[in-house]
């Protein structure tokens, strides 16, 4: 995800990543092939789980993303006061649990039954709005501190529409260039993955194949230990 904009848009180090899917929120500076400054992560849920746990309370799809957006068309996303999370902190960190659980009381507030359509419309603008607040918020922190000339957004979240309109905004706002890799490369793709072992070899850069398996390989082994998406990292 890191490298995928340099298949697609040959683009230049260094530069600002937002990455965001279903296992991953995070911002990082990517100096170049290998070099990764984490500027910011999740302190509990990645992005995309949090809405895949939002479509299944509201009894829609999966993957959650695309199935809140759907769902979201025609809502009033000022209905239900949802939180803004870490907003106007001054570090880069995200947070989405406490977002996800302020809609589910929002849900049990509602009369009993079965969930109106236009209450599943609400809901699911009143989230997403909350979490483009967020995620802008966010970057722009990381923005003003990294000033990058480009910004790059990648990982499956990556192909929600609203959520690319608000970063597009947001980057016409910093005067920098936003790149978004096309919808079939922002998800878990073979082609990402040949992308970034040809980068390597191109640098002489080649592994032994007697390491460690691990579940979770940090970008940048030096960042400070924080909760992420529910693992220390």
């Amino acid at each position: 995800h890191a490298l995928t904009a340099r298949l697609t848009d040959d683009v230049a180090f260094p530069y600002l990543l937002l990455l965001v899917s279903g296992g991953h929120c995070q911002l990082l500076t990517v100096y170049g092939v290998g070099r990764y400054r984490r500027l910011g992560t999740t302190l509990d849920d990645a992005v995309g789980e949090a809405f895949d746990k939002v479509a299944k309370v509201l009894g829609l799809g999966y993957p959650g993303g695309p199935a809140v957006e759907r769902a979201a068309r025609g809502g009033d996303a000022a209905r239900f006061a949802l939180p803004r999370p870490m907003k106007g902190r001054s570090n880069c960190h995200f947070s989405f649990s406490g977002l996800k659980t302020a809609l589910i009381h929002a849900v049990d507030a509602l009369p009993p039954g079965a969930l109106a359509e236009a209450d599943i419309a609400d809901l699911g603008a009143s989230f997403q709005a909350a979490v483009g607040d967020s995620l802008v918020d966010r970057t722009r922190q990381a923005l003003r501190r990294a000033r990058p000339d480009t910004l790059l957004v990648a990982g499956g979240v990556a192909a929600h529409g609203y959520l690319c309109q608000r970063l597009t905004g947001l980057a016409k706002e910093e005067g920098i260039r936003l790149i978004a890799p096309p919808q079939r490369l922002c998800t878990d793709n073979g082609a990402m993955i040949a992308w970034a072992g040809l980068e390597r070899l191109r640098r002489g850069l080649a592994d032994p194949l007697d390491f460690a398996p691990r579940p979770r390989w940090p970008l940048d082994p030096d960042a400070e230990p924080a909760a992420f998406a529910g693992v220390k990292a």
